[in-house]
């Protein structure tokens, strides 16, 4: 008998007010990409500071646009970190182009120097990934693109609500005028902000947002939307060899609810990370994740790092027992070199990641989202404790001690 989830890994924060706005789209007539998608694109804009957005299906649809209306193609290199999902590398390999592992840094993103060591005359661009919801170090990628005249692209798959350097992760409109050519953000059923399925890519340029528009729907010189509200509404024409990439109206209806919840929804989850620190502190099997006071942490998972040598378990015991005491976990992620598919190309000299590969199996990501209770952390905490404690390696006593101890 599987014993019953107390505590599930996740479970999503849907109110009243997605419900009532999914039922008056179903109402209305218009299902698909129409007025609560174009409202839904305009209140993120506005919400992190950027001139575009584009709304999209999912985040690996958006990663897939940018990087084909960036001209990323055969023959061009792509550096990202081996520590992220399947997705970010497989955009990749979808426009034709070479994926290139760059190494990660103490925090779990890539790292800037790892970076720098793998650019050749064949890189075109960056993908970093905010795992978590802890943004990259930017400011040292963005001046490696510069001085290599490379594009960035951000895997903002973790990061809604995310700031860098007091700047909305995403946004294109900082004082400084650093931002990348676009950002990519997931609304999958688990993240901080959720259409149970969608995505949406902001961007400061014009020129790529035309291109990205076109390019999502077909490659059509207008979508269904366009067409209903201008003259002429059944003309269209096709301009490039594009996708099915739009996100519905449906799923809209819940976003835009979702948006406006996503302050609060992070305070929830930054005031939760909090109570594990403090219930996980002096923990000495333990590390606590990462945090820097020159980002706002999204805190879209809670990973912290087993420290292996000292228990006499594995990742995977720890997880069995945290789920026979009804506690849900899952583990971010998987590196790339551990993957069949991609093994081929990341067991190149040029590929090697060793501290990826050396953190994985310390990793292990414990629930952490809004509909949680403080109790309900509390019990999650004194569960690790307790398992780490009866796991602990007895460490051998020095001849001296044990003298002493004969002696008294």
């Amino acid at each position: 008998m599987k014993p019953q989830i107390e505590v599930p890994f996740h479970r999503p924060s849907i109110g009243e007010e997605e419900i009532q706005e999914v039922v008056r789209t179903l109402r209305s007539g218009w299902l698909t990409t129409g007025p609560r998608t174009a409202a839904f694109e305009q209140e993120f804009r506005t919400y992190v500071d950027v001139s575009y957005a584009q709304a999209v299906n999912s985040c690996t649809a958006g990663l897939h646009l940018s990087l084909a209306a960036l001209g990323i193609g055969p023959g061009m290199e792509v550096i990202t970190t081996p520590l992220t999902f399947c997705a970010t590398v497989n955009v990749i390999l979808h426009v034709g182009a070479t994926p290139v592992l760059a190494d990660i840094g103490p925090d779990g993103n890539i790292d800037p120097e790892s970076v720098a060591s793998k650019i050749t005359g064949n890189t075109r661009a960056i993908i970093p990934v905010h795992l978590a919801g802890l943004p990259c170090q930017m400011s040292s990628l963005w001046a490696l693109a510069r001085s290599h005249g490379l594009h960035v692209i951000e895997d903002a798959a973790h990061a809604a609500g995310a700031r860098y350097m007091d700047q909305p992760v995403g946004g294109g409109n900082s004082p400084s005028g650093n931002h990348s050519d676009a950002a990519v953000f997931s609304f999958y059923a688990t993240k901080n902000l959720t259409t149970g399925e969608g995505g949406m890519i902001t961007t400061a340029n014009e020129a790529l947002a035309e291109k990205v528009k076109i390019l999502c729907l077909h490659g059509i010189s207008k979508n269904a939307w366009d067409r209903y509200t201008a003259r002429g509404h059944w003309y269209y024409d096709v301009l490039f060899p594009g996708f099915k990439y739009n996100l519905t109206d449906i799923q809209s209806a819940i976003g835009l609810h979702q948006l406006r919840k996503l302050d609060s929804f992070i305070e929830a989850r930054t005031r939760y990370a909090g109570l594990y620190n403090h219930l996980l502190d002096g923990v000495e099997e333990l590390e606590l994740p990462p945090d820097r006071s020159d980002s706002r942490h999204a805190w879209h998972l809670y990973i912290p790092r087993l420290r292996l040598e000292d228990l006499t378990i594995t990742r995977d015991d720890f997880i069995t027992a945290l789920r026979e005491r009804g506690i849900g976990t899952s583990v971010h992620f998987i590196p790339i070199p551990l993957h069949r598919f991609f093994a081929a190309f990341a067991n190149r000299p040029e590929n090697q990641c060793p501290r990826a590969l050396a953190l994985y199996p310390r990793l292990v990501s414990l629930p952490l989202y809004p509909a949680l209770s403080e109790t309900d952390v509390e019990f999650v905490a004194n569960a690790v404790r307790d398992i780490l404690q009866k796991s602990r390696k007895r460490r051998p006593v020095s001849v001296a001690r044990a003298m002493t101890n004969v002696s008294s």
